[in-house]
């Protein structure tokens, strides 16, 4: 695996490192010792997959407060997603900032998200699928999430949001929670 620093403190690209032959080719796309050579953290909770019919669909911003709090590793298996992570730990000097990474089928590259990272993704194509490795379990008593066109953030969307669900609607903006509290704050689903 290739791991590639982002401008986001602790926050990785991670690009397969391909061995191929006339067959085809292999590569590890996980790898704890790895992981764990990087400084990351490589625990694995639970293993998810999003299905995606409609393209613009987009889901997120989410978070979860410790001691729930989470790490990722995202990757789309199928068609294309545009997925962005802001740094929500306070004590953190790229605290609040973003970023955004293209994560394609044929690219094959993976996002990993630190702890205390509020994640989210638009799909850029119909059917697409994403896979995302989680390093906690979910905890929806510690569930966070901000507003996906928060103006603080000024997150740029590649294309038209056309699906999102009533609960990504209404996280709050910024402004109005309180960052790092260690009280969890109940979520209604």
């Amino acid at each position: 695996m290739i791991f590639t620093s982002t401008e986001l403190q602790d926050a990785f690209i991670i690009d397969l490192e391909e061995k191929r032959d006339r067959r085809g080719f292999f590569a590890r796309a996980f790898c704890a010792q790895e992981f764990e050579a990087h400084g990351l953290k490589p625990v694995v909770a639970q293993c998810n997959l999003s299905f995606n019919y409609i393209k613009g669909t987009l889901r997120g911003m989410h978070y979860q407060l410790s001691p729930a709090a989470e790490t990722k590793l995202v990757r789309c298996i199928k068609g294309a997603i545009y997925d962005v992570i802001i740094d929500m730990r306070p004590e953190s000097p790229t605290f609040l900032s973003h970023i955004g990474v293209e994560l394609t089928a044929a690219n094959r590259r993976a996002l990993y998200v630190p702890e205390m990272f509020a994640h989210g993704y638009q799909a850029l194509t119909d059917d697409t699928e994403v896979v995302y490795q989680v390093g906690e379990f979910y905890t929806p008593g510690y569930e966070q999430g901000l507003r996906y066109d928060d103006p603080f953030f000024n997150i740029e969307w590649p294309i038209e949001v056309t699906e999102i669900s009533e609960k990504d609607l209404n996280w709050p903006l910024l402004e109005t929670i309180p960052i790092g509290t260690p009280d969890p704050i109940e979520v209604t689903i």
